[in-house]
């Protein structure tokens, strides 16, 4: 069983996925998780605690999902390391689309939350580090603010096209086509570096 406060960031990542950030309500969270309001407010003291942590939750759902493998599989070679890292934020998974949907949700109340803006800065930070760390493995030649470049746009086009995605604009199949396309036209930028 789930400790209380994964029940509540589970809960709240679900209903800023169907709600968005503005329709959050802790009485609703509550319901939704199966716990008290006051228990809520215990773990996470207010609203900001609450979208804080829920940030930080589904980071580490999505590093979960995207990097954990079977302690008996093949060693992945850094290219389909990179491949697979960033295909696996384009799958067709009630866990995918709900982080997905809650982290698009976030991005946007970033905009007029300076506090919130901060933290998802953070986050987005991290994540094009482990990005351009592994381009580095596939292009160990290419200098840093390269790899980094490459991987600021990797990262931003994969939002974009989980968004098209996720909102009905594009299927599944050709987001990850293009990423694939994209990833190889990186690569090719790196080499000439």
């Amino acid at each position: 069983m789930a400790s209380r406060t994964t029940q509540i960031l589970e809960a709240a990542a679900r209903l800023i996925a169907r709600r968005g950030v503005r329709g959050l309500r802790v009485e609703e969270l509550a319901a939704e998780a199966g716990v008290s309001t006051g228990l809520i407010y215990y773990h996470f003291k207010d609203r900001t605690g609450i979208l804080r942590h829920t940030l930080e939750f589904i980071n580490d759902r999505a590093e979960r999902y995207t990097t954990d493998r079977a302690t008996d599989a093949e060693p992945l070679s850094p290219r389909a390391e990179l491949d697979e890292t960033l295909l696996l934020e384009l799958q067709d998974t009630q866990v995918v689309r709900e982080n997905s949907t809650a982290w698009g949700e976030l991005r946007a109340s970033a905009v007029f939350d300076e506090v919130l803006r901060e933290d998802l800065a953070r986050a987005t930070l991290v994540w094009v580090q482990e990005v351009a760390a592994l381009l580095g493995q596939v292009q160990p030649t290419a200098p840093a603010p390269a790899l980094a470049a490459a991987a600021e746009r990797l990262t931003a086009l994969l939002e974009g096209l989980s968004m098209r995605w996720l909102s009905g604009g594009l299927r599944i199949d050709h987001a990850r086509e293009l990423m694939r396309g994209a990833v190889d036209a990186e690569l090719a930028l790196l080499r000439e570096k």
